[in-house]
This record gives C-alpha cells, structure tokens and sequence, in this order.
C-alpha cells in the first residue's frame, strides 16, 4: 500500500497518535531531505523563548560512546518531526567533556527539564546541580539504585525481567532454581533480583554459582552448579554467547529439562536462536515490533541503523510533550504528572515511573526455537492497577 518512500517514512509518524495514553498529536511527514540535528548551545545565550519549553538533553556526542549518543539525539529529532511539535526547544550537552559543566550549562540556559544523561556515573553530578535549581532529570539509565523524588530512571531495570522470565517460568511449573552469574556489578545486582524474583513467585533457589567472564570458567562454574541438583530452572545472568558455553553442561542435548532462563541481554543476539543447546530457553524484554518500523524511519533519515538505546531518547520526547499539555513555558516542571498510574505507551512499549522514580515496563517472554525466537507471553499493552 505505501510505495513510495516518503509514504513509507509516514508510517511511524502515524503510529505516535497512539504512543502516549490520552495524548493526540497530528503527524508530520519525514522531509526529503536529512533533518537538521537537536539544537546545540551557543557560546551566546539562547533566544528567549515565550511560548516553547527549554528541554535540555544531555548526552555523550563525542568519546567512546558518542555513537550511542549521537543515536540519542538523532531520536529526539526523530520525535519532534513525526510529532510536529513546535513548543518545546531541545538543547543537547556533550556529557564526555564533563558532566558537571555540561549540566551547570543546561541550568544556565534556562532548561526546565533535563533528559539524560546516559552513564550512571554522571548522574550524580548532574542531580546535584540540577536538583538546587528545581529541574527534575529523566535519565537513561538502567540502574535503579540512582532513582530519587527528581529523578527518574528510564531505562530498562534487569529485575523487572527477571522477575517477568521466573514468574512465567513458575506457571510452567519450575520450583527448583539455581543460577550461573558473573563476577562484577552486573552480577550482582542479577542476582539479588533473583533471589527476590525467585522468593516472590513461591520458589525455591537451590544454588549459585559465580564465573569470571572471558574465559572458560563459566564451564566450570556449570559444573559444580549441576553437581547441586536437580532443578527445575537455571539462569546464566548473561548475554546469549555465554549462555550458549554453559547450557552444554547444564543439560544433555535433547533434553527439556533443567529449562534454561536468560536475561534481557539475550534481546537481539541471532545466538540464541542459532544455538540447538539453547532451544526452550526462555527470556523477557521489550517488545520490538516497534522498533523495527522506527529503525527503518531512522535510518531513512540519519542513513545508518540507530542503537537500540536511542528509543529512550524518543519516548523520552513523547512523554514530555504529554506533560508539556499542562505544563506553561518557563514554569517549574510538573514531576507528579510522571507518575500517572494507568501509564505510557511508546515504542518500547507500556510503561511508567513508581514514587520511587523508577520505571516499570510491560514485558514479553520469548522462547528460543528451532532458528527463531517466539513470543510465548506478550507484553500487556496497559497496567490495569
């Protein structure tokens, strides 16, 4: 039906009239040409804006993870162009020449609102210059420890899909678990949502065992582990590749049983499916019908592929253009809106923030077969408590 590509580039800006709850937006088609990039701070003071909202976005455009942040920006463009929208001004900060000066920046500037930034080891200098003067910070990042009354963490949070993979692992009817983690602060915080995850569906966590990445002691660790049994259900708290090393000799090929539980690092890895010894296993994350539509859009745009990250950078956008409907220009901005219990949708799917600042999202599990990976349990489209 769309042929031509400018049609085609339509398609997600039609799908935002549905991204948020109760917000209405009237699409605007992909220009014919690439679209100038988020605006960026002068050496001279912004224009004084009466009528539009000062966002500040504040991530890495240079250094290792410019890519990454650059993929960020390209989205909220992406947003304010499918969108049309015309009454917020976004303003980007390089965070990898410093994060204190490019938030004291963003304060001067008058910014409302900062989106960002995207390391967890700036957020703390960020909050504190932008907490004394009264700007709330919605960040990308999945770390929930870093969540307060003014900032709210966006990103994906690990335990959630945990949680998600073991309570559907639970109605299958697993009871006995155990559980392949790294050494390292991933590791950690895995396994302590395991172990609530665990606890909170009825289970029983049998065993851990812990490995140290990049060599060949998750073999070992798989082992030892097996050597604790029988159980019902393993995690290997990993990506696929990983998973893909140990599985072997935590259960004999061909066998359903123990079942294996993967992270949401298994999202995307061909791994998974490839793999015959990861057949069965189970996973949960986001859901990405989405974000193969917004990736086609981009790249149409930006010419490349954006980071999977960069859909933060884009529902980030839409959410405050949802808020910005009661929020007046220059005016401190409304954090209690954010904390809508019936929630958002954007392209990651349904979502919103608890008092606690952190995010919660609908998650769907997948299940690894035979050269794909299938949905077994689809993500709600709303929170119905």
């Amino acid at each position: 039906m769309f042929n031509q590509p400018t049609q085609r580039r339509n398609i997600l800006a039609a799908g935002t009239l549905a991204l948020l709850a109760g917000c209405t937006v009237i699409p605007k088609g992909a220009p014919e040409v690439t679209p100038p990039p988020v605006e960026q701070p002068s050496a001279t003071q912004l224009p004084t804006d009466q009528q539009r909202h000062r966002v500040a976005l504040l991530v890495p455009l240079s250094g290792p993870n410019g890519a990454v942040g650059q993929s960020i920006a390209n989205a909220t463009t992406m947003a304010l162009l499918d969108t049309n929208a015309d009454n917020v001004r976004i303003t980007t900060y390089d965070t990898a020449t410093g994060a204190p000066s490019a938030a004291a920046r963003a304060i001067a500037d008058g910014n409302k609102l900062i989106l960002g930034p995207l390391v967890n080891d700036d957020i703390p200098a960020v909050t504190a210059t932008a907490r004394a003067a009264h700007v709330p910070v919605i960040s990308y990042s999945n770390d929930a420890s870093l969540a307060a009354r003014d900032v709210f963490i966006m990103g994906s949070v690990p335990g959630q899909s945990l949680a998600r993979t073991v309570n559907y692992a639970k109605a299958q009817g697993a009871a006995r678990y155990a559980a392949l983690v790294p050494v390292g602060e991933y590791g950690r915080r895995a396994s302590d949502a395991y172990v609530q995850a665990v606890r909170g569906a009825g289970g029983t966590l049998i065993a851990m065992e812990n490995y140290d990445r990049g060599n060949t002691s998750i073999i070992s660790a798989a082992r030892r582990l097996m050597s604790k049994g029988p159980f019902d259900a393993v995690l290997v708290a990993d990506g696929g590749r990983f998973a893909a090393q140990a599985v072997p000799a935590i259960k004999p090929a061909g066998t359903a049983s123990p079942r294996i539980l993967g992270t949401e690092l298994w999202s995307g890895e061909t791994v998974v499916a490839s793999t015959p010894a990861l057949r069965g296993s189970v996973f949960s994350a986001v859901g990405d019908s989405r974000f193969r539509q917004f990736s086609d859009s981009y790249k149409a745009r930006f010419g490349a592929q954006p980071y999977r990250i960069a859909t933060l950078g884009y529902d980030s956008v839409l959410l405050t253009l949802r808020v910005a409907r009661d929020w007046k220009p220059g005016a401190v901005f409304p954090t209690a809106r954010l904390l809508d219990r019936g929630g958002f949708l954007g392209l990651d799917g349904a979502f919103r923030f608890g008092a606690n600042g952190v995010i919660e999202r609908a998650l769907e599990v997948r299940e690894a077969r035979a050269g794909s990976v299938t949905i077994v349990s689809p993500a709600a489209t709303k929170f119905e408590d």
